[in-house]
């Protein structure tokens, strides 16, 4: 039989990373990729015969590939904080790991719990985020510092998981509004050079809110659907916003007052 290793990544979790190494303790390694957490969940993930790898945060492309290093099975599966797998989940990934002829890249579904209920639409099902079960070396991460790529290192195609794992994004809107602020920080970075305005801004994230509310058939999903259309224009807004504050620089700083 194969063995499989997981890998976890999390930053202060301690309210969710117990779940997420207790739906995983059928692996043959579980890792928690961790950096330096100031609220107890490295302890927890050892109390639970987790691994724990301490990297310095330099964006999720970097974490990821510092932790497919640290795997030392044939099979890797990667899981965040707030990440569960089932058991059919499991099931799945069992039979494709011990079969010769399975590819060696897989996409995950994911079903997401959101203001007590699950999301059906929304682009947030079946919600293939990225390639979770693959060979080791077969893939590995841009560097990217959010919403990290991954690039193939192999020429076979890209298999498709039938089970999808839990995903709790959020326990209240105060982590909505925290995960907002940060990854729009973060994606920043990525648009400091190109052509910005305010009315740039401004159409990007209408357009994110249209796209998820409408195209995604996010009303359909009431008001859960209705807060993750308005986040995703707030995170899109906001990351322009703050590209341009970069790239003006001084003139938004606040004046020296005159004497």
């Amino acid at each position: 039989m194969s063995k499989i290793s997981v890998y976890i990544i999390a930053f202060n979790e301690a309210e969710k990373v117990a779940a997420t190494i207790e739906s995983v303790q059928w692996a043959d390694e579980v890792i928690l990729v961790d950096s330096w957490s100031t609220d107890g969940t490295p302890e927890i993930a050892r109390r639970m015969g987790a691994q724990v790898l301490q990297i310095e945060f330099k964006g999720f492309g970097a974490l990821r590939n510092s932790a497919i290093a640290a795997c030392k099975h044939e099979w890797i599966f990667s899981l965040d904080a707030d990440e569960r797998c089932t058991r059919q989940a499991e099931d799945e990934i069992r039979a494709i790991t011990n079969d010769a002829s399975s590819v060696d890249v897989y996409w995950m579904p994911r079903r997401n719990f959101f203001m007590g209920r699950w999301i059906k639409h929304s682009g947030w099902y079946p919600n293939y985020r990225q390639p979770q079960l693959f060979r080791n070396g077969a893939m590995e991460y841009d560097l990217k510092p959010v919403h990290e790529g991954y690039v193939l290192k192999t020429d076979k195609p890209m298999g498709h998981l039938q089970n999808p794992i839990w995903q709790f994004p959020f326990k209240n809107m105060g982590e909505v509004m925290h995960k907002s602020n940060r990854y729009s920080t973060l994606g920043a970075q990525r648009l400091v050079g190109k052509r910005l305005s305010m009315a740039t801004a401004l159409s990007h994230g209408t357009w994110s809110f249209v796209k998820h509310y409408v195209f995604k058939l996010g009303f359909l999903d009431g008001w859960a659907g209705f807060v993750i259309a308005l986040g995703n224009f707030e995170g899109t807004f906001y990351r322009y916003v703050k590209a341009i504050e970069i790239q003006k620089g001084a003139q938004w700083q606040a004046p020296k007052a005159p004497r």
